[in-house]
């Protein structure tokens, strides 16, 4: 731990120093000494700006005063600090601060003589396996964060040390790195909520598998894995065992490096981080790996090529994008080539000429070398920002036969379905990449003359553009274009009319297309509810009022001190200067008995104000309300949330949780990383979490008859959590925008637009009567409506 932050209690560091280190007097800081397993204290008193050597290695300088001979006429030491432990402490260390530095090497001072301060300097680094511990006093802290808005807390977090897990070592629970083969994976696409997902699923020399699901808001950070084969490094990964395995997923400071798989290939880690480490052993890792994976592994050769395709057939395809454009909402089209030529005729999706994006001079002389690929649901999203020109691998292709019904000539289809299920999706290959460089190289040698005289037959050549009203209500037909929702599932199942749904028996799931011709609740904020997943039970979601009522009743109860300051968490307590002299008390959940960064850190707080939890839970990740017992500190009652996170309140059920001691906690913090996630949270509290849902009744027509069905929806068919609605203006506009867009107010039922869904139908019995219901499922609004 080459810089670590300590806790003053009562004018000592609460946590104990190494036992085998011993303090060094300042006036035998001497050349000829033994200083092994020595450490030298001072108080920081001048510190200069952070700079860079002339290779580039950052470099801290700081002047300690001795504490225990501050009246001497030498009081104080220059302390060097080099690379990555320069920048760390750069950030850590303030003026007035108590250090201690270990590990340090000691050399003569070029400038005491014109400084006055000792003839020797310290010289201190990781590399050579020093160590700073620096002590600030908390409670100091904690008031100046309540008087000062702007005051920032000054807690870090220890720098890591890199150690690597093979896959057999894996326990739940844990935060590890590690490195693994890539033997499956899917590229990213966009998760239920806004964030981008990938999962990949990798293999050691230890022959175990993990499979890994990884989130991030930005796509550049996640693996860029192009093919089975490559080498992934993980650090900060969680580990949590599900169904008897252990499966990976993203946690706080995930960031990963991939390698090229390939024995003989470049060494080049592929990361947009501009700060990562990486030392020469890995390189012999990497090297180790590949030669295991060669000789273990069953990697599938080159992707194939469009000459090599046949009908009925799933492949891979490394191409350049020369055009694509919006063909509807749940779909988009992708024109690319490979430079080969497709041995059988190929579809051309009708657009407009003015939807097209491509240079058109180029796209009419690759006219009878493209094909077009039309992308479906989940896929489109990413498929409308890519750039023309960008190379790209196409996984999991589908080849169609089909024939139009004028013509007596078959054509291929190629289609890219929605879902993710046998790694389908799109990659983006930089130049660099080798099998880019290949194709650059194949494409610049292909005669496009020769292209251009090819017979007009080798293609299925469809106008561009609609000339006539026949023309485009086909087109409407084919792509069903005036749809504003999205199936995100099951696209094999074919429309249902509404009559034969209400004279068929449940339970049953159906497709159908229909429009919305009323909705309820009107007033939206009405349809979010909180549900229970274990009991099924609905509940309205408290207000702010009522909230703060509990607060003030628990703030009746004075903190106990007895209660203060345990193995796990430290605490705070101070009375208000105000005419309640109100008593607050906070606890802050330590990790490896050191104190974290805010945005990692879970606090609980008693005798808080409602605006002052809001306060708090705008700089630390957790914020739990609690109260006093004579033996442990206890959650509010659960009419109040049992966790804030951000802008969320988290609620758990009354009916089926049971609340256990606030110290369940203390087996999280035990964890190596811990993430506190809310579900996490609840499991350790003895909490049943309630979730928060949209819940609205549709009523449904397509001509032949009319439904209600009901949306039951965390937050897949708006595109918008239900759990963040209540707190984000924006997102209440944007989700009336969109049900004025699929129900527009004062339009005839001519007038609206379709709906494409997919409902089921089941029975509700009681004593007294039988009831069918229906629900909508796996759809999803489409993304140029919201």
């Amino acid at each position: 731990m080459p810089v670590q932050l300590l806790k003053i209690i009562k004018g000592k560091s609460e946590t104990p120093l190494p036992s085998h280190l011993q303090k060094e007097d300042l006036k035998r800081l001497q050349e000829g000494f033994d200083h092994t397993n020595k450490y030298f204290q001072g108080t920081i008193i001048l510190s200069y700006p952070l700079t860079k050597l002339g290779d580039g290695t950052d470099f801290f300088k700081v002047v300690l005063q001795d504490l225990d001979n501050s009246c001497s006429r030498i009081h104080s030491i220059n302390i060097l600090i080099y690379g990555k432990m320069a920048e760390d402490c750069a950030k850590v260390i303030r003026h007035g601060d108590t250090c201690v530095v270990a590990g340090f090497k000691l050399a003569k001072s070029p400038t005491a003589r014109e400084d006055g301060r000792h003839s020797c300097h310290l010289e201190v680094s990781e590399e050579a396996g020093s160590a700073i511990y620096v002590q600030k006093n908390l409670g100091e802290c904690l008031n100046n964060f309540f008087l000062f808005p702007n005051f920032i807390m000054p807690f870090q977090s220890v720098a890591p040390k890199y150690v690597y897990t093979p896959l057999n070592h894996l326990k739940d629970g844990t935060v590890v790195n590690l490195y693994g083969i890539v033997k499956f994976f899917k590229p990213p696409y966009v998760s239920k909520g806004t964030d981008y997902c990938s999962v990949v699923t990798l293999v050691d020399p230890s022959n175990v598998k993990l499979t890994c699901t990884l989130f991030n808001g930005n796509l550049d950070s996640l693996p860029k894995i192009y093919k089975v084969g490559d080498i992934v490094r993980f650090h900060r990964i969680k580990i949590r065992e599900y169904n008897g395995q252990m499966q990976g997923i993203t946690s706080v400071g995930f960031a990963s490096l991939t390698f090229d798989g390939t024995v003989g290939a470049p060494v080049v880690p592929r990361t947009s981080s501009k700060v990562y480490t990486f030392m020469d052993e890995e390189q012999k890792t990497i090297e180790e790996l590949r030669v295991w994976a060669a000789s273990n592994l069953s990697i599938s050769g080159p992707a194939a090529k469009l000459s090599g395709v046949q009908p009925m057939l799933f492949f891979d395809l490394t191409c350049q994008l020369v055009g694509k454009a919006k063909v509807d909402g749940s779909s988009f089209l992708l024109k690319v080539w490979d430079g080969t030529k497709c041995p059988y005729p190929t579809w051309k999706v009708p657009v407009e000429t003015r939807d097209l994006e491509g240079e058109k001079l180029l796209l009419h002389q690759l006219r009878n070398l493209t094909v077009d690929i039309l992308v479906y649901d989940n896929h489109v999203q990413l498929a409308k920002s890519l750039k023309i020109g960008s190379f790209l691998r196409i996984y999991s292709i589908h080849t169609k036969q089909a024939s139009a019904d004028n013509e007596d000539v078959s054509h291929i289809e190629f289609h890219l379905h929605g879902g993710t299920c046998y790694g389908r999706g799109i990659g983006v290959l930089p130049e660099s990449n080798p099998d880019v460089k290949e194709l650059k190289t194949f494409l610049e040698s292909v005669d496009l003359a020769d292209s251009q005289n090819m017979e007009s037959m080798s293609s299925v050549e469809l106008d561009g553009t609609f000339n006539n009203v026949t023309d485009l209500e086909s087109h409407l037909e084919r792509c069903q274009q005036l749809s504003v929702t999205v199936l995100t599932d099951h696209q094999d199942l074919d429309n249902t009319e509404l009559k034969t749904i209400l004279n068929s028996t449940p339970p049953q799931q159906y497709r159908i297309r229909a429009k919305l011709r009323t909705y309820k609740p009107q007033k939206l904020y009405q349809s979010i509810k909180l549900h229970c997943s274990k009991c099924n039970s609905l509940r309205e979601v408290p207000g702010g009022d009522d909230f703060e009522l509990i607060l003030q009743g628990s703030a009746v109860t004075a903190p106990n001190p007895e209660l203060h300051n345990t193995s796990w968490y430290d605490s705070v307590m101070w009375t208000t200067q105000d005419q309640k002299r109100r008593k607050i008390a906070i606890h802050f959940v330590k990790h490896d008995e050191m104190l974290q960064q805010p945005e990692d850190t879970l606090l609980m707080i008693e005798g808080g104000t409602l605006k002052e939890v809001w306060k708090l839970t705008k700089r630390f990740k957790c914020v739990i309300p609690v109260r006093s017992t004579e033996d442990d500190l206890e959650l509010l009652d659960l009419s109040a949330p049992f966790l804030l996170q951000g802008n969320i309140k988290y609620y758990g059920c009354k009916q089926c949780s049971t609340p256990k001691p606030i110290k369940g906690l203390s087996s999280i913090a035990a964890e190596q990383r811990p993430s506190w996630e809310p579900t996490e949270i609840a499991q350790a509290l003895g909490i049943v979490p309630l979730q928060y849902v949209f819940i609205m009744k549709f009523t449904l027509v397509d001509g032949t008859g009319a439904l209600n069905a009901y949306l039951f929806d965390y937050e897949k068919f708006f595109q918008i959590p239900a759990s963040e609605i209540l707190t984000n203006n924006f997102l209440q506009q944007k989700m009336q925008m969109t049900m004025n867009t699929l129900c527009p107010p004062g339009r005839k039922l001519d007038d609206l637009p379709w709906l494409e869904c997919f409902i089921k139908s089941y029975n509700v019995s009681d004593a007294t009567k039988h009831q069918v219901y229906y629900q909508i499922f796996d759809t999803t609004v489409a993304e140029d409506v919201v």
